[in-house]
């Protein structure tokens, strides 16, 4: 069914209408279209433009159609061009000529941007569900090993003594800035745009203010066709969603680090590994290989809509269509992914001795010597030098710098006294970085403690937001 026909002489050729048929991919949008029909409803009964008598007849019809959509008893069928023609369809259906009403005051413009915000608003809620759960794995996890002396990285070299517990909390930090990147999306994207029509605004419906509260938004769009052309809410969406895959993709390479024979760090529990067709031995961890190789689809997702935006003018063009399967993708996607990434680092193991016997390798206490030379008045560039020469003399002797004696300190420097040799104990240096960011055990649980403080209050905007959802959506 067409929305459209009156100044054709004929229907678009099979070809065009297979190149514009949506109905495919955005049916998932019925609920979501059904809803903001039945509040574009009340504004054309508020406007008199449909009488009361009449306004009830089609309220009951997009209910009990609602029903139907949801229960799968109604469903798109061949003939449908998207979303939009099938429901009428079915309204025509309960209705007659009468199920045609609707579409006073109102364009598919409006009406799609209004049903993907409403889509996406309750959708976000789930994945910040599952992001904030992640996050606190984490933190939790974390807990378990604050007694645990690990290598610090960078450049995947042995850097620094750690607390295990500041390598596994790291993620909980990233993923909070998942978490508050949708809260500044969320307030973004509750611009209400229906009420825009085909771009002008509608003269029938003159308050479409009255479908904020409604319909779950905060604020009604000030520019009419900027309301209609705005698509940069599914774009920060697919960048949220394109850092999370990030995200979860560095997760995934330290953790096939991790379970690799060489770290032997991580032992992944069998429910989140799988074997070999071919070799017996072998335990995969694939949940961490997908949750690296998703991320590509997130960025190409995200990639793709910014391409298909970056030429068009403003107000509504055809090539909108294109918004959907990049933001139904990632979604999809991520509903997929994330379970197992929590399931994963729920009930991975650490084994403590073979983490805790790596600490001090790697000559990864020569940054505690020049900081205590620099605590003596020896300026640091000179201290570098003496802590270079200290691993230099470790290397000839075949030891590592928290076997130094009193005895090897004097010979590499004078000025490298005894009260070093604490520093130069892996306890000692991960102790003596106290400060509010560093290691320390007790640095880590307080800043552990603190953000799981603020978890508990982003759990609350959560459950208020899809409390709220559920009021909108009749759930």
């Amino acid at each position: 069914m067409s929305l459209w026909g009156g100044r054709f002489n004929g229907s678009p050729s099979e070809s065009v209408f297979a190149l514009s048929r949506s109905i495919d991919f955005d049916w998932r949008l019925a609920p979501y279209d059904l809803i903001s029909s039945l509040a574009h409803l009340d504004g054309l009964e508020n406007a008199q433009i449909i009488n009361r008598e009449k306004s009830q007849e089609i309220r009951s019809a997009l209910q009990n159609l609602l029903l139907e959509v949801r229960s799968g008893k109604f469903i798109a069928n061949p003939d449908d061009e998207d979303v939009h023609s099938a429901l009428e369809r079915g309204l025509k259906e309960k209705l007659g000529d009468l199920g045609g009403a609707l579409r006073a005051g109102r364009s598919r413009n409006d009406q799609i941007a209004t049903d993907v915000k409403i889509y996406l608003l309750e959708h976000m809620n789930y994945i910040e569900a599952m992001i904030l759960e992640l996050a606190d794995a984490f933190s939790e996890l974390a807990m378990g090993y604050l007694d645990l002396a690990a290598p610090g990285f960078t450049h995947l070299q042995h850097a620094q003594p750690i607390t295990f517990a500041q390598e596994l909390s790291k993620h909980s930090f990233a993923l909070e800035r998942d978490l508050n990147r949708i809260a500044d999306w969320r307030r973004r994207t509750s611009v209400l745009p229906l009420g825009a029509g085909a771009l002008a605004g509608s003269r029938l419906v003159p308050d479409p203010e009255r479908n904020i509260d409604r319909l779950g938004f905060t604020s009604l769009a000030g520019n009419s066709i900027d309301a209609v052309a705005d698509r940069d809410f599914i774009a920060e969406a697919l960048f949220i969603f394109a850092l999370i895959g990030v995200h979860l993709s560095r997760i995934g390479e330290e953790f096939t680090l991790y379970a690799s024979s060489e770290f032997s760090w991580a032992v992944i529990d069998d429910a989140y590994a799988t074997g070999s067709s071919i070799m017996p031995q072998k335990k995969n961890p694939d949940v961490a290989e997908l949750a690296r190789g998703k991320s590509g689809r997130f960025i190409g997702n995200l990639t793709s809509l910014l391409v298909t935006l970056k030429g068009l003018p403003f107000a509504y063009n055809r090539d909108l269509q294109e918004d959907k399967e990049p933001i139904f993708d990632s979604l999809d996607q991520l509903f997929l992914l994330l379970p197992p990434v929590i399931g994963m680092v729920k009930t991975v193991k650490f084994n403590r001795d073979k983490i805790s016997k790596s600490a001090s390798q790697g000559f990864a206490l020569a940054t505690e010597i020049a900081d205590f030379l620099v605590e003596r008045s020896i300026p640091f560039a000179q201290a570098h030098e003496i802590a270079g020469e200290a691993v230099r003399y470790c290397e000839v002797k075949g030891i590592e710098l928290d076997q130094l004696s009193a005895e090897d300190l004097v010979k590499i420097d004078p000025r490298l006294t005894p009260e070093l040799l604490p520093y130069l104990q892996v306890d000692g240096a991960i102790a003596s970085r106290s400060a509010t960011l560093a290691t320390s055990s007790k640095s880590v649980e307080e800043e552990i403690q603190k953000i799981r403080n603020r978890f508990k209050k982003i759990a609350g905007e959560i459950k208020k937001n899809q409390d709220l959802m559920s009021k909108v959506l009749f759930l």
